[in-house]
C-alpha cells in the first residue's frame, strides 16, 4: 500500500479556522461501513444512531498550553518550544524552533526568566530534552505563559482556550486535542446516558504523531511515535460487559480507538506469555481489555483486525495521514475516500474545528 493511495483533493476554504459557537450544531456525515451508504444530519442527532447497550468510549485527556515563546539567554534570539511529553518531573521531550541553535547547554528564558529551560540532549527526530527551572508550581506558570498548540493549518487566533478542550477533559498531558470529542455538550452526553448507553472514559495523551506528516512512500514503512495511555477499572468493566452482551463499542476519536485496541493487544500478549489460549471468534466470553497503563505506538491501517471497536466518531483528517488510514481500516479505503468526496461536495468543514463523521 502506498501513502499516496490515501490522498484526496481538499479546497483550502473548507479548512475550519474557528470553532462553532454551539459545539453540537456541527454537521455529521454517517457512513455505513458495509454498504458505503452516506447520510447527512446534525451532530446533536447522533443519539438517534446509538442503541441501548452500546458503550461510548471518550478520551478524557486535557490539552496543556504546550506552546512556549522565549528567547535564548545571552543573544535574545527568538525560540519556540512545544512540550511533547514529560520524561521526568521537570524534564520534557520538546520540539524546538529553530532547532539548529538549540544545542545541549543552551538556556532559554520565558516570561523574562519566570521559567528557564536548558537543553539537555538531542533525541529521536531531532527533538530536545529540556530541563525547566522555576519557582512555584510548573502547571500554574505554564498556564500563565503557555499558548494552546493549535495545528499549523489553523491561522486564526483562538479567543477561548476552552474551545480546544472537550467538555469532559480531565487528565492533563496532551499536545493536541482529541478533536472528535469537541462536538459533545454536557446536555448531549446526558441524553446518551438516558437512552441506556454506557460511557467509558479512557486516557491517551496526544503527542508528536499529530504534528508529523507521513514521509514514507509505503504505508508499512511508517513508524508511529509512542503515546501514553491508561484505562481504569470502571472503563474496562464497561467495555468488557458491552462486548459480552453483544453491544457495540463506539469510540469517539482515533485516540480512543488506539487506546482500546492497544489495551486488547497488550492483554493478548500477556495471555500468550502466561500460556493461556488467545480468544477468537465473534462472541467474546473473556475480557477483551483490562485496566492498566502503558505506552503505545500502534499503527492501524487497512488489513488490521479490530478487537474491540465496532463504530467510530471522528473528524475529517488530512490527506495521506495515519488517521485517514485508521478510518479506512474500519470502513474500507474506497468507501472512506468516497465519503470524503461527498463531504467536499456538500462543503463540510474539515479538520480540528470542522464537522464530524460517524462510521457504523
Amino acid at each position: 500500500m502506498d501513502v499516496k493511495d490515501f490522498y484526496y483533493d481538499l479546497p483550502q476554504e473548507l479548512i475550519a479556522q474557528d470553532p462553532l459557537e454551539d459545539r453540537s450544531s456541527s454537521r455529521l456525515l454517517v457512513l455505513k461501513k458495509g454498504t458505503g451508504e452516506v447520510g447527512h444530519t446534525s451532530f446533536r442527532h447522533i443519539v438517534d444512531y446509538l442503541e441501548p447497550g452500546d458503550c461510548l468510549v471518550l478520551n478524557n485527556t486535557k490539552v496543556i498550553p504546550a506552546r512556549l515563546l522565549g528567547e535564548r539567554e545571552g543573544t535574545g534570539g527568538k525560540v519556540e518550544i512545544l512540550l511533547l511529553k514529560r520524561r521526568e518531573n521537570d524534564v520534557w521531550e520538546t520540539l524546538v524552533k529553530p532547532g539548529k541553535k538549540a544545542r545541549p547547554g543552551t538556556r532559554i528564558l520565558f516570561g523574562g526568566g519566570l521559567l528557564v529551560g536548558e537543553v539537555q540532549d538531542i533525541v529521536e527526530d531531532g527533538n530536545r530534552l529540556v530541563r525547566f527551572s522555576y519557582e512555584g508550581i510548573f502547571e500554574e506558570i505554564l498556564d500563565k505563559l503557555g499558548q494552546m498548540p493549535l495545528p499549523p493549518y489553523i491561522t486564526h487566533a483562538l479567543q477561548d482556550k476552552n474551545r480546544y478542550q472537550t467538555v469532559y477533559a480531565k487528565e492533563e498531558g496532551s499536545a493536541a486535542a482529541p478533536t472528535a470529542g469537541l462536538h459533545f455538550t454536557p446536555g448531549l452526553l446526558g441524553e446518551i446516558r438516558e437512552k441506556g448507553i454506557s460511557i467509558a472514559e479512557v486516557t491517551l495523551h496526544v503527542g508528536l504523531g499529530t504534528f508529523r506528516p507521513v514521509k514514507a512512500e509505503h504505508v508499512q514503512d511508517h513508524h508511529m511515535h509512542s503515546e501514553f495511555y491508561q484505562i481504569g477499572e470502571e472503563a474496562a468493566k464497561a467495555i468488557n460487559e458491552t462486548k459480552r452482551r453483544g453491544g457495540r463499542v463506539v469510540c469517539v476519536g482515533t485516540t480512543s480507538c488506539r487506546t482500546v485496541e492497544s489495551a486488547a493487544r497488550d492483554l493478548k500478549a500477556k495471555r500468550q506469555q502466561e500460556g493461556l489460549p488467545a480468544q477468537n471468534g465473534a462472541v467474546q466470553k473473556e475480557d477483551v481489555v483490562q485496566a492498566g497503563s502503558g505506552w503505545t505506538d500502534i499503527f492501524i491501517y487497512p488489513g488490521y483486525q479490530f478487537q474491540v471497536m465496532d463504530a467510530l466518531v471522528t473528524n475529517f483528517h488530512l490527506p495521506e495521514s495515519t488517521l485517514v488510514m485508521l478510518v479506512s481500516a474500519l470502513a474500507g479505503r474506497e468507501q472512506v475516500l468516497g465519503a470524503y468526496r461527498a463531504a467536499v461536495e456538500e462543503k463540510y468543514r474539515f479538520f480540528s474545528f470542522g464537522d464530524a463523521m460517524l462510521v457504523l
